[in-house]
């Protein structure tokens, strides 16, 4: 049955000469995902002002599409795997831009909102596009790792650079070009890919089973909309734990489900492998660290610091410096030489060390060393745990698996960033009310200092903690290195 996959691959590497072509195209299409999770937050203040939205309406601009995008990611990689990964692609890239180009068009908030809604949902069959076709393109294990370090190198860049790329083009040309933007992204993937990547078969048998798609969709939003509400009002609010107890009770439907049945959504066999579960788990530990630290570190320089939108962005730029360092120089180099497990929980303790100088935070601390230091460390652990966690997370799955395990490997990663983000507020919210109850004399933005602090704390003891599962229980084996 997969015969026709691995000759198309084959063939196209002979006539199209696969190297990076393939690569930059499919890493094209999916930093425009990234791209709209970040660059959208600078451009808020101005699209309120030009549509005339209210401040709880603001938001929506960009919850509608991490929900829709979140909720529809299992759904658009097991349509990669029946459809073919490079179809669905170029469907997702062309549904992608036209929704932005509408919601670049918008005249007033319900518009763009919606518009957001259907980005996010073309989102996820482009984001499960993308890791269908890396694993199904690059097929040996050398060349994988290089490519994964290119690919993560981009995408957690990208994280970093959306934030000064909105606030150039909305300070240069206006917040409706932010959504233009996908349109010229999208015209060299749908142009690029046909000519650069396999058309990989149709697989009929794959079964998309609407009472599974319904039960991953509605949990996979109950849990980001509740993890992402309890980083504002509270773990103890009604719709909080609402949404969150709905989540738990649809998510185990959903496993439950695919008990003894390998055709419906999520074949437990991608998550049920020892090393690929343990790499997922490896990949909610990444986000967690790395949204956690972007988030508290957001608040110092912004309502701290008094840094403007785009000068947080510029502040962030060596994070994303040490990201693209550590994934696509050094994890490459280190994944034929040292073993999975000691790499990851490597990661994971740098990671926890560029958590440590914010620790040291004051009200009037400048951006030097402290700030400078955490983001080159952090940006670091960062980028080494990326291309070495996905490859675990991805190793050995089927062809006809690709797209689910993709799709999978976006979705731990959509839940890492919002427990990071949730449990860290959380922690300095809580501590910010205890101490300006404990000490009533005590300025506001000192206590809020202070609850960064131990979020830090907290937040680095947490990642010690999780090195050490990982240490004990990831065992593949290191990747076979190029062939002499």
């Amino acid at each position: 049955m997969y015969k026709s996959d691995t000759a198309a691959v084959r063939s196209s590497c002979r006539t199209a000469h696969i190297g990076w072509w393939p690569l930059t195209v499919i890493a094209s299409a999916h930093l425009m995902a990234v791209l709209d999770t970040t660059i959208m937050f600078v451009a808020l203040p101005s699209i309120q002002r030009s549509l005339h939205m209210t401040v709880s309406t603001r938001p929506w601009v960009v919850t509608a599409y991490t929900l829709s995008l979140a909720g529809l990611l299992l759904l658009g990689g097991r349509l990669a795997d029946r459809l073919g990964a490079r179809r669905t692609l170029i469907i997702g890239v062309v549904g992608f831009a036209c929704a932005s180009a509408v919601g670049g068009a918008s005249v007033d908030g319900a518009m763009l909102i919606a518009a957001r809604a259907v980005q996010g949902a073309f989102g996820a069959v482009l984001v499960s596009s993308t890791k269908a076709l890396l694993v199904s393109v690059y097929r040996e294990e050398h060349e994988r790792a290089k490519v994964l370090g290119v690919f993560t190198a981009t995408l957690t860049g990208g994280l970093a650079v959306g934030l000064v790329l909105g606030g150039v083009i909305t300070s240069g040309l206006g917040w409706r070009w932010c959504l233009y933007l996908n349109v010229i992204f999208s015209v060299f993937v749908v142009v690029g890919a046909p000519r650069a990547l396999p058309q990989l078969a149709r697989r009929p048998e794959v079964r998309i089973d609407l009472v599974s798609v319904l039960f991953a969709s509605m949990g996979m939003v109950g849990l980001v909309y509740g993890l992402g509400e309890a980083a504002s009002v509270g773990w103890g609010a009604a719709r909080v734990v609402a949404s969150l107890v709905g989540a738990v009770i649809l998510l185990g439907g959903l496993v439950l489900r695919q008990l003894g049945h390998d055709d419906r959504l999520l074949p437990l066999r991608v998550v049920s492998d020892h090393n690929r579960g343990w790499g997922m788990v490896a990949l909610i530990v990444n986000a967690f660290s790395t949204f956690g630290m972007m988030l508290i570190l957001t608040y110092q320089l912004q309502s701290i610091m008094g840094y403007s939108a785009l000068t947080t962005g510029l502040a962030l730029v060596p994070f994303a410096l040490g990201a693209i360092l550590g994934s696509a120089f050094v994890a490459p180099r280190l994944m034929h030489r040292v073993p999975p497990r000691w790499l990851i929980t490597a990661a994971v303790v740098i990671e926890a060390a560029g958590l440590v100088p914010l620790v040291w935070l004051t009200p009037h601390s400048g951006y030097l060393p402290l700030i400078l230091v955490a983001t080159v460390v952090e940006g670091i652990g960062t980028g080494l745990a990326g291309p070495t966690t996905l490859n675990t997370a991805l190793r050995g799955v089927l062809p006809a698996d690709a797209g689910a395990a993709g799709a999978a490997t976006s979705a731990v990663g959509q839940l890492g960033s919002s427990v990071g983000a949730a449990l860290f507020n959380t922690i300095a919210a809580t501590v910010t009310a205890g101490y300006l109850s404990a000490h009533p004399t005590t300025s506001v933005v000192a206590a809020t200092v202070r609850g960064f602090n131990v979020a830090m704390v907290w937040g680095t003891l947490v990642l010690l903690v999780a090195a050490i599962p990982i240490a004990r229980f990831v065992n593949a084996p290191v990747p076979a290195a190029k062939p002499r």
